[in-house]
């Protein structure tokens, strides 16, 4: 520890204190990562700026390290806590300033199922990607997921299940969506331990995502489809 020590983080110039910020995250340190926002801040950055290039940067490395099996869950929720330390801060000045988000998901673990550690960790990847993220918490009747996407006006809606006996319910929050003529509006992830690509497709998701690594990368990918889609129209 004494050379993390040594490091003094308001005397290394933007590039470098960028670069140590990577470091901080990847390690989980959640103090010199507001320490390195405030920093930023103080030197004139913009709240977006310092989110996407310092923050989103950082989490950027530990979904890569994550999706590779270098860094395990524990590691990644400590980076994605001290994470949260900085967006602490930059939340309520990226309201003030309209900042840009990649898109609005909601969150939840379904009807039945109180599982929440993997949901925790995709709602956590997702924040740190720059998505605005709803987190519903466990055993969410259809209702909440639907309420909650249409009030928010949400781009994703995102279910999770660790239970065999739970995974069916996604499908009800899906009919019901078809039901009401709103699917198209949402795309749709699932994911869970016994959850499959063929599972997926059955139920009439737009993608299973097998963990928060991917989850982040499917996100982004269908959200760009959405707006460019918009865009065309």
């Amino acid at each position: 520890m004494s050379e993390e020590d040594d490091i003094i983080l308001s005397e290394l110039d933007d590039d470098e204190l960028v670069q140590q910020m990577f470091d901080d995250l990847y390690d989980g340190l959640k103090e010199e990562i507001q320490e390195g926002v405030n920093i930023l801040l103080g030197r004139g950055w913009q709240p977006y700026e310092v989110l996407t290039k310092a923050l989103v940067g950082g989490m950027t490395i530990v979904g890569k390290d994550f999706r590779d099996g270098i860094l395990f869950v524990p590691e990644v929720l400590l980076a994605a806590n001290a994470m949260k330390g900085g967006m602490a801060i930059l939340k309520p000045l990226l309201a003030e300033t309209g900042a840009p988000t990649i898109g609005k998901m909601v969150i939840g673990t379904v009807k039945g199922d109180i599982h929440d550690i993997g949901k925790n960790l995709v709602g956590m990847m997702m924040e740190g990607a720059g998505f605005e993220v709803l987190d519903l918490g466990i055993n969410n009747p259809v209702e909440n997921y639907l309420d909650t996407a249409e009030r928010e006006g949400a781009d994703i809606v995102g279910m999770s299940a660790l239970l065999t006996t739970t995974m069916p319910y996604m499908k009800v929050v899906i009919d019901t969506m078809i039901e009401r003529g709103i699917r198209d509006n949402y795309i749709v992830l699932v994911g869970g331990a016994p959850l499959n690509e063929e599972f997926g497709k059955a139920i009439g998701a737009d993608a299973y995502c097998r963990d928060a690594a991917v989850a982040v990368e499917t996100a982004k990918e269908y959200v760009a489809r959405k707006h460019n889609r918009a865009k065309a129209g």
